[in-house]
């Protein structure tokens, strides 16, 4: 059969998300609950109409663009984290960004939508996307269908390790008092993307301090076996989508 190429797709919207970079992003959606993001429609696709009746639903697709990673090109097969980067699986066979066409797929919590002032923006929780992704398709996640009876996970069948999770009281303050300015639960996604462990494969096991950037904060945190230690939080100048 001829190979058979179709006009690229329209992008209708942007993701404003609370992570800048990819680093700490969770590998799935609904791993931080606390993460959020909201995501702006694009004219033409702007219109009230087209997102009547969403509201009722508590969950919907989001169908996007690994953005960061088209210039990578794609793979036939990647070292997917859960099985510690030393395995390999076909790229079909995972969720990598590295595909031949780039498209990520997540479900998120529909927190509310808005249409003040000629727009139309969708608030998410609990998602993994990153700040400035471009979206192709909502559509609403429906239970009885998207959740089939008996589906299993395949080779994931690893648990994430308990971690204990450990703040300095200068951080501590820090984050109570960001908390108070911005309402957002900077807190519990420190602790949410912490317990799922950021780190590359090949840097688990060491003990070493690291970074990350969660809506325009700075953090630093010390890793020593099972327990990590968040010994330092600060406002970053980052580039979040406007």
């Amino acid at each position: 059969m001829q190979k058979k190429q179709f006009e690229a797709f329209d992008v209708i919207g942007v993701i404003t998300s609370c992570f800048p970079e990819k680093f700490g992003v969770p590998r799935q959606s609904g791993l931080a609950p606390a993460a959020r993001a909201k995501l702006e429609l694009h004219p033409p696709y702007n219109r009230v109409e087209m997102v009547q009746g969403l509201e009722e639903f508590s969950h919907i697709w989001i169908q996007f663009v690994f953005h960061q990673s088209v210039a990578e090109g794609w793979k036939t097969t990647v070292r997917p984290p859960r099985l510690g980067g030393r395995k390999r699986r076909g790229v079909l066979a995972t969720r990598s960004p590295h595909r031949p066409n780039h498209l990520g797929l997540s479900v998120v919590r529909l927190q509310g939508i808005s249409t003040a002032a000629g727009t139309v923006v969708l608030q998410l929780g609990g998602v993994d996307l990153l700040d400035g992704t471009p979206v192709i398709d909502i559509k609403p996640y429906v239970p009885y269908c998207d959740c089939p009876a008996g589906a299993s996970d395949g080779w994931l069948q690893e648990d994430f390790p308990v971690v204990q999770i450990d703040f300095l009281p200068d951080p501590a303050a820090f984050c109570q008092d960001y908390e108070s300015k911005t309402k957002r639960h900077l807190t519990a996604l420190i602790q949410q993307v912490l317990q799922l462990d950021p780190r590359p494969a090949s840097q688990r096991g060491r003990r070493s301090v690291f970074g990350m950037i969660l809506w325009d904060v700075n953090i630093r945190w010390f890793v020593d076996g099972n327990v990590y230690t968040v010994t330092a939080c600060e406002l970053a100048e980052v580039p979040i989508n406007k």
